[in-house]
């Protein structure tokens, strides 16, 4: 941790007590990961601390990491579960490349995360789980809090589970749900540590156990048993403030939000703006099930969620939503899309507005469900038979996802087209501050339907296209007069009767695919402060922090690096030939084995070199820099 000033004084948000003699050290910025077994309330402990440190005002990043089991076998390195949380007294972009903090419940935690941790870190350890049983089980033949594993580190040994117990021997509660209170213990102390607010946490616990008082009481009185243990032990002599950012926002209301969270809310907020009823046909699906989770608590907004039976009933259920004038949407991933992608092909022949939300995860198959990945990139593009041209949007960040759907939706209607969102799992797990638009923000997006006949004869044709956008009439089942066919066999122009000529479907084909390539996305931004360099990053969807971080290093060090990002994938933005060939090299990171690259080198036919990284987990900010200070070498010569 780099300190910028030590001073003695007050503690902030303590429940009780004094705060002594104890020293204050300020710190610019921190990285926590709580890790235990998966039965620990890692995530619950991370979330609550994620919430008091937002509403604090400090900038934050997360990075949750949990496995693919509901309940994997205790104890062991592949139950292992971890929340990790960066927040700073300025604007920050990554979820932090290695912990300040570790705090391990378990034998596992600790050796599953110890090669993450810098030396010189702190590490708070539950010493009661340092059973000899438990240490076998994960291969620790020696106790590593004895054998001088753990030299290097500043080590803090604190029996979690007894103090937890103690605290709660006049609850009632039987040991074993005592015991199950050691994260709100875990919690209470590192809130102590680093100064977070606790009246937002004491509330949420009432909330959350408002039909079991008993455990709602337990649970506070754990936390402020933990606050109270830093407060007064000897083993901390030390607590840390991190200032809020107040800097690095703009002025606004702001609370912190989730990717999967701000899709949801994307999607309603584009249903208002559309003035369209949003249904939303879905099938639960690691890591996208949130969304349909959310999307169900707001009927108030004229959302209908439909949990299907499987995936294709998902997506059909969706489009027949759009055909009836409703924004159809489906949520997936990788191994879903697969089951989808006949229907997505049905809905480009068709012409009609749908939303298809891929939130990406570690394949092929089943693959990693709880890891993220940015491997469905050419699957979005070609994943369907013959040719079946969809728009591809693909956030940035979490808090990015709110206006990737809005956008999502506006060029589904906008054109009729199917339209891939492409996030993934590292956005939707992943969290940070987003500012909430104030509704003159949120203005109208037209929306026409088709009302009347539009031929002189008093006919309808339901392909007779709009000269801009190439879009064919929207025509809500049942309105007099606009009767049309629908269906998968190729349409005649204009008519939409069916056609097997040929060169009506050659005209066909070109004309969705000119509809998909008219699309009007905004240029390429980039971002060449000193305007002299000669070497271009360019990323796509969830890398854009690593990467954002990584040429902030380099930069300090007094390299010169451009970075641009595309949020738009299919079509890509029109000045994006332009701008790769402004450099003498082009670097891609990418979290696959360098899709974006091999549509890149196709298309504008440069030198797109790959970064690529397939481990299930983000890039660090460490690594982009180091393999942009290679490339900056290898430019110029080695020096």
């Amino acid at each position: 941790m780099t300190s910028r000033v030590e001073e003695t004084g007050s503690a902030v948000g303590e429940p009780s007590g004094s705060p002594g003699s104890k020293q204050v050290r300020r710190l610019d910025r921190v990285v926590i990961r709580f890790a235990g077994d998966s039965g620990d309330g890692m995530q619950l402990t991370g979330d609550r601390f994620t919430s008091e440190t937002a509403g604090f005002g400090n900038d934050l990043s997360t990075l949750p990491n949990f496995p693919a089991e509901i309940r994997a076998p205790a104890g062991t390195l592949p139950g292992v579960s971890s929340f990790q949380l960066h927040f700073a007294d300025h604007d920050i972009l990554t979820p932090g490349d290695a912990p300040n903090v570790l705090v391990a419940m378990n034998p596992a935690a600790l050796k599953a995360n110890l090669g993450d941790v810098p030396r010189g870190a702190e590490i708070i350890v539950n010493t009661d789980e340092f059973t000899k049983r438990a240490l076998a089980k994960v291969g620790y033949q020696r106790d590593p809090l004895d054998d001088g594993t753990l030299a290097g580190y500043r080590v803090h040994s604190v029996p979690l589970t007894t103090l937890t117990v103690e605290a709660l021997k006049d609850s009632g509660l039987a040991r074993k749900d005592a015991e199950r209170a050691k994260n709100m213990f875990a919690l209470g102390l590192l809130s102590w540590m680093y100064h977070r607010p606790t009246e937002g946490t004491e509330k949420f616990l009432r909330t959350k156990f408002a039909k079991k008082p008993e455990l709602a009481e337990a649970n506070v009185t754990a936390f402020r048993a933990g606050w109270n243990y830093g407060e007064t032990t000897e083993s901390f002599a030390v607590s840390y403030e991190v200032a809020p950012a107040t800097a690095a926002f703009p002025a606004g209301r702001y609370r912190n939000i989730s990717g999967n969270l701000a899709l949801a809310y994307g999607l309603v907020t584009a249903g208002q703006r559309l003035g369209l009823p949003l249904f939303l046909g879905s099938y639960p699906i690691t890591p996208a099930s949130d969304i349909l989770h959310e999307l169900s608590k707001h009927k108030n907004f004229g959302v209908r969620t439909f949990q299907a039976e499987d995936e294709i009933a998902g997506i059909g259920a969706a489009l027949g939503a759009a055909f009836g004038g409703a924004l159809g949407v489906t949520t997936t991933s990788g191994p879903g899309i697969a089951l989808k992608s006949e229907t997505i092909g049905l809905a480009v022949s068709l012409e009609l507005p749908l939303v298809v939300v891929d939130i990406q995860r570690g394949g092929p198959s089943t693959g990693l469900p709880t890891k993220t990945e940015q491997a469905d990139l050419l699957q979005a593009m070609f994943g369907r038979n013959g040719e079946a041209p969809v728009p591809i949007v693909a956030p940035a960040t979490p808090a990015g996802c709110f206006e990737a759907a809005v956008e999502a939706a506006r060029i589904a209607v906008t054109y009729r087209t199917p339209v891939f969102l492409l996030s993934d799992g590292y956005l939707a797990n992943g969290s940070e501050p987003w500012r909430i638009p104030e509704p003159e923000e949120l203005t109208p997006i037209p929306v026409e339907f088709a009302t009347e006949p539009n031929r002189p004869d008093g006919s309808f044709w339901p392909y007779l296209r709009d000269e801009e956008t190439l879009a064919r009439p929207w025509a809500v089942p049942g309105t007099p007069g606009l009767e049309h066919r629908i269906g998968g066999i190729e349409k005649q122009d204009g008519t939409g009767n069916i056609s097997y000529d040929p060169a009506n479907h050659d005209r066909m084909v070109r004309l969705r695919q000119a509809k998909v390539d008219g699309i009007a996305v905004p240029d390429l931004e980039v971002d060449d402060p000193s305007g002299d360099a000669d070497l271009l990053v360019l990323g796509w969807g969830s890398t854009y922090g690593p990467i954002a971080a990584g040429v902030r290093r380099v930069r300090t060090a007094g390299g010169a690096v451009a970075q641009a990002h595309l949020t738009n994938l299919n079509p890509f933005p029109a000045n994006l030939g332009d701008v790769l060939r402004r450099y003498r090299r082009v670097l891609v990171p990418e979290m696959n084995l360098g899709q974006l690259a091999l549509l890149l080198r196709a298309k504008y036919l440069v030198d797109a070199r790959s970064f690529t990284q397939v481990s299930g987990m983000p890039f660090k900010a460490e690594q982009l820099a180091t393999a942009l200070t290679e490339e900056l070498k290898e430019l110029t010569g080695g020096h």
